[in-house]
């Protein structure tokens, strides 16, 4: 493959190359992997930047529907906008349906939208291992907006407010359990709160439940990347398409008061920084994936089980195995 006109397509728009490089980024091989640096770093810089929002919300609360409707908006507007879609992958089989660009029709017609599903795999926090790479690309394609959708499943999906720059989650009208279940982790990590379908005999409910939320979060502790009234939530409705303008306006007055006190640089700088530090973890355990690794794990671990060593000695002597082996 050749990375320099791969880079010069992507640099230049091109949708197809941008497709086949998150490909590339996502295999495990090692000669993609050195292929796939080596793009991201020509990538960099360009030094283009977008607005990264994720979103997150409990399955069945229309995050593709809202997602499709505000994209739309988006796009009417006259900016460019990535669709990241993290599918979450079976424990048994391991494979994922990706059927998030036929939920999105309308936006997937747009020449100026581009929509990617990718599996979850084994990782987890809601986003897939190699998310924050290709939001790297799409920025570089020059998008200015990429929408990060989580799988979806609870509160553990934090992740994703390490790779975005806001943090929106999307609820349904509903309060009491629900409101109870996200009151922390989660709810605490989000910029703005979205309740959906505000419409139809629900938009009574969706009210209350906002005004719900928005006492929850004034109990909150205040947080030094927020302004007055933030994080705040909002009624919206992605079928009938209300309060998206309301919601985008919201997001570019966070955006450029973070922009102007220096938090948005700091937020990227911090992200830089966890995101080094996962790269060193995961090429560490990938150290215990080797034949001749796995091989003297499972040594060790018979060892413990048939108890000739304790756990703990058994891991030192993994430990010094990988030293001596490095």
């Amino acid at each position: 493959m050749d990375i320099t006109q791969l880079g010069d397509r992507i640099l230049s728009g091109d949708r197809r190359a941008l497709a086949r490089a998150i490909t590339l980024v996502e295999s495990r091989r090692a000669d993609h992997r050195a292929e796939a640096t080596a793009l991201l770093d020509r990538l960099a810089r360009s030094e283009r930047q977008a607005l990264r929002i994720g979103l997150s919300g409990t399955p069945g609360v229309g995050k593709s529907t809202f997602i499709e409707s505000f994209g739309m908006m988006l796009v009417g507007q006259g900016l460019r906008v990535a669709v990241l879609a993290v599918d979450p992958s079976s424990a048994r089989s391991g494979g994922s349906i990706l059927g998030d660009k036929t939920r999105m029709e309308r936006l997937s017609r747009e020449p100026n939208a581009f929509i990617r599903p990718s599996p979850s795999q084994s990782h987890l926090g809601g986003v897939a291992r190699r998310t924050r790479e290709a939001v790297a690309l799409c920025e570089a394609a020059g998008f200015d907006v990429v929408l990060i959708e989580t799988v979806g499943v609870g509160q553990s999906e934090t992740v994703v407010s390490e790779l975005s720059d806001l943090f929106l989650l999307l609820l349904a009208p509903a309060g009491g359990d629900e409101l109870q279940g996200v009151k922390r982790g989660i709810m605490e990590m989000a910029d703005m709160i979205l309740v959906n379908k505000a419409d139809g005999p629900l938009k009574p409910v969706a009210t209350r439940t906002c005004a719900d939320y928005a006492g929850a979060l004034r109990l909150l502790r205040k947080r030094p990347q927020d302004p007055e009234h933030f994080p705040k939530a909002l009624t919206v409705s992605a079928v009938e398409e209300h309060g998206l303008a309301e919601a985008w306006t919201e997001m570019q007055t966070l955006t450029q008061w973070r922009k102007a006190q220096g938090h948005w640089a700091r937020n990227r700088a911090a992200q830089a920084r966890y995101w080094f530090g996962q790269e060193v973890r995961h090429a560490l355990l990938a150290r215990l994936e080797s034949p001749q690794a796995r091989s003297e794990m499972d040594r060790l671990a018979k060892a413990a089980a048939d108890g000739d060593l304790t756990p703990a000695s058994a891991a030192e002597q993994m430990l010094a195995y990988l030293n001596a082996n490095r």
